[in-house]
């Protein structure tokens, strides 16, 4: 398939989102429209209840919006049933939690195993993908390793690794570095753009970091669920 025909990644137009608040309905996302591109990475930043967690909700096919069009890789979302949403969430979009949830009892390869299990694949291409991909992370060598064994900065690598597993067309990431100090934050954020330039995904990803956002691609910002347009990054500015 080539450039042209490429379906996008995640196509979101005119989504709306309430909840119920009361005796009334309270408005989450305001009609948002919003793309993510293959090989790129958008940091979607606002203040805390602006919509953030909504968006990255809806992107996931986690929550049903009252009304919009939500398209993952080219496939529309609305009127799929539950099983359908899960197949697609599985086959097409990665998910980095804002923490790890690692198995304890289960190695860094075979975190990542379980994912491909799901998917019917042999164990075998299995336990290649997974090793290749701890490699990507910086993990080469520590794939027999459990969660206790790892600091943190290595456990949300393998948390990012295994979102990786399915080759997803996008990667929706929320709130990565929240755990971590300032260095270990910007390791993450920029292991996130390189893998996101080179595997060619659409990350989409959720912040309050604004000091990592030097090495994004795009910056939106939400504000009472409304979604300003879209400003260049720090680093196509130039600035730090």
């Amino acid at each position: 398939m080539n450039a042209a025909t490429t379906p996008t990644p995640l196509r979101m137009t005119d989504v709306t989102l309430t909840y119920p608040d009361g005796r009334g309905r309270l408005t989450a996302l305001d009609r948002v429209s919003l793309r993510a591109e293959a090989g790129s990475v958008t940091a979607v930043v606002g203040p805390s209840g602006s919509g953030k967690s909504s968006l990255l909700a809806v992107a996931a096919t986690l929550v049903t919006p009252d009304s919009g069009s939500v398209e993952v890789a080219g496939e529309e979302t609305a009127g799929r049933g539950a099983a359908a949403l899960t197949r697609l969430r599985r086959s097409r979009v990665g998910i980095v939690f804002q923490q790890p949830h690692l198995l304890a009892s289960l190695t860094a390869r075979e975190q990542l195993q379980v994912m491909a299990d799901l998917e019917g694949r042999s164990p075998r291409s299995a336990k290649g993908r997974a090793e290749e991909l701890l490699a990507a992370v910086g993990l080469e060598g520590e794939a027999h390793r459990r969660p206790h064994q790892l600091s943190g900065g290595q456990r949300q690598r393998v948390n990012i690794a295994r979102a990786l597993m399915n080759d997803p067309d996008l990667l929706l990431v929320d709130e990565p570095t929240s755990a971590l100090d300032r260095g270990r934050g910007a390791t993450v954020v920029e292991l996130l753009t390189g893998l996101t330039h080179r595997r060619a995904v659409a990350t989409l990803l959720v912040t309050h970091d604004r000091e990592q956002l030097a090495a994004v691609d795009r910056v939106v910002e939400v504000h009472d669920g409304r979604l300003r347009s879209p400003q260049p990054s720090g680093r196509r500015q130039g600035t730090s």
